[in-house]
């Protein structure tokens, strides 16, 4: 890869370090902190480690609708959070071991396809539906959806913890 995006790949490794950290620290949880409701959210631990790794796929997918110069427009609050809704239920039970190997695996494919994105492709920008359908760029919604997540669900798991 030696005509690697210096800007996609920045963004490739903060994506990755906070995946890392998240699954690192989930795998050190006892049982009773997995299966932990997270303060302010309702679902467990395990839960929203899941919903984490689950949506890395989702939140690259939106992220190229951008970059390819298009618009988001079917995604809103309520159908984020029925979609949240319905992963809580479905995966109410969710395993721990499988949960980290989704996360490690989901991240590092979000990681290589944003690594594959040109400055072209960052800058590229269109409406977002759940922002108020402000003209967002590929790059922000990266930052502020698949690179950021991990993150927000990790000091939101640290609260509850402590």
């Amino acid at each position: 890869m030696s005509n690697l995006n210096t800007r996609a790949n920045a963004l490739a490794e903060r994506l990755i370090t906070g995946a890392n950290t998240l699954a690192t620290f989930a795998e050190g949880l006892s049982d009773s902190e997995w299966n932990k409701p997270v303060v302010g959210d309702g679902r467990t631990i395990g839960v929203v480690v899941h919903h984490v790794a689950n949506v890395y796929p989702l939140e690259i997918e939106l992220a190229q609708v951008l970059a390819s110069g298009n618009s988001i427009t079917e995604a809103t609050v309520d159908v984020v959070n029925e979609m949240n809704a319905q992963h809580a239920e479905e995966f109410a039970q969710v395993n721990k071991q499988e949960t980290l190997a989704l996360l490690r695996k989901n991240s590092k494919v979000a990681a290589d396809s944003v690594r594959s994105f040109t400055d072209a492709e960052l800058d590229q920008s269109g409406k977002v539906s759940l922002n108020a359908n402000a003209p967002l760029t590929a790059q922000f919604f990266i930052e502020d959806h698949a690179l950021r997540h991990s993150y927000h669900h990790y000091e939101k798991i640290l609260q509850t913890i402590k």
